[in-house]
């Protein structure tokens, strides 16, 4: 558990702190270039903007994994997951486009927590939270939006039991 010391040698990366970071990785390398892509083609300027948001921080996330894994001497294969053409012509609208962050912004939620949960090293438990909360912020800025442009719909709901009540009698 001695990752985060100030002085010394960090322990090695074990196995599954390895998996995590080379997963999330991965992932964000797969959403960099989805949201590029999101980004030459949104209609909306404000889409534009805040696709242009989460490629800079899907960058800093695979760059803080990069140097975790190069500092460990791990190698790593950061190869590109594909290439975003230029076309500017949006197979899909900004609200879909919007929506697929959305929910991919809940799996970057749940990748951090995973990895500041198993990681027995402190401060990659750290780095993780951090990011999370990066991750959080950039979500909802884009809610905002979405609600903010009527992209946003209410999930159905539990009836309140107590309302019922109320209007039965």
């Amino acid at each position: 558990m001695e990752g985060f010391k100030l002085t010394g040698d960090k322990r090695a990366l074990n196995d599954l702190e390895i998996g995590i970071l080379h997963h999330n990785l991965q992932s964000n390398n797969i959403g960099l270039q989805l949201i590029t892509g999101f980004a030459q083609c949104a209609q909306s300027k404000e889409a534009t903007t805040y696709f242009l948001k989460g490629k800079k921080l899907a960058k800093k996330q695979i760059k803080m994994m990069e140097d975790i894994l190069r500092e460990g001497d791990v190698r790593f294969s950061s190869s590109s997951v594909g290439t975003v053409t230029a076309s500017n012509v949006s197979p899909f609208s900004d609200k879909l486009m919007m929506h697929c962050i959305y929910i991919l912004n809940g799996f970057g939620l749940v990748g951090a927590g995973t990895g500041a949960f198993f990681s027995l090293r402190n401060d990659l438990s750290m780095k993780s939270i951090l990011l999370a909360k990066d991750v959080y912020f950039y979500a909802q800025e884009g809610i905002k939006i979405k609600i903010k442009n009527g992209w946003f719909e209410e999930p159905p709901q539990m009836e309140d039991r107590n309302q019922l009540i109320k209007d039965k009698s």
